[in-house]
């Protein structure tokens, strides 16, 4: 929608594309040492996601860009070096809530336009929807405790932005979603479930959520 429309004014598109270039570049660069990968990304993926935040000059609408383009990113990334996408995905998350932290967002809004910016974008390439949702949760989860808010507060709001945004790609999606959010977050498994829709059921749309790939299948709610 809004955000949608703001990328190709003022050269916004082009620093977005930058910023999942950067985090792709430099997962792929800095995979020498694996002990030391999940701090690397995090901290990579802050900074880029800050400086692109700030270029854009609107936190709330460009964070669900800015996120799918990072985590597309990391996901090809993942592919070209052979390292784990539920841990690279995690770190990415983590990094981008960090981010909106640091640039005075609210964290909660965050964690649910950054899921929904990692589902439309494993969706986008192609990638496993299901576990790259459930890596994003896990990541807000762990660090929501540094941007001032609760684990189950964040998990709450995150799980809400997967099955969002899941429901624009129809009811395949949202089931495989449910099906892996279940079990994501230890400890967690009230709130989620209480979140989570029954059986088939597709959560709407919502506002914000632009229309889905071609794949969506007719009257997802």
């Amino acid at each position: 929608m809004a955000a949608e429309e703001n990328k190709g004014k003022g050269g916004v598109g082009e620093t977005l594309g930058k910023a999942g270039t950067t985090v792709k570049d430099g997962i792929v660069g800095s995979l020498k040492g694996i002990q030391e990968i999940e701090t690397e990304i995090v901290n990579l993926t802050r900074k880029t996601v800050t400086d692109s935040l700030k270029a854009t000059g609107s936190v709330a609408q460009e964070t669900i860009n800015v996120s799918k383009d990072v985590f597309k990113g990391a996901i090809e990334a993942a592919d070209q070096v052979g390292t784990g996408l539920m841990e690279g995905t995690k770190s990415v998350a983590k990094g981008i809530l960090l981010a909106v932290k640091d640039v005075g967002g609210d964290a909660n809004q965050a964690a649910t336009n950054l899921v929904k910016g990692a589902v439309r974008g494993a969706a986008e390439i192609g990638s496993d929807v299901a576990l790259v949702a459930k890596s994003a949760v896990a990541g807000v989860v762990e660090v929501a405790g540094q941007t001032g808010t609760s684990a189950a507060t964040a998990a709450k709001a995150a799980v809400e932005g997967a099955l969002e945004a899941a429901g624009s790609l129809g009811t395949t999606a949202v089931t495989a979603v449910r099906d892996v959010l279940v079990t994501a977050v230890s400890g967690l498994k009230d709130v989620v479930c209480a979140v989570l829709p029954k059986g088939g059921e597709t959560p709407s749309a919502g506002t914000g959520t632009e229309a889905a790939p071609e794949k969506k299948t007719p009257k997802a709610h």
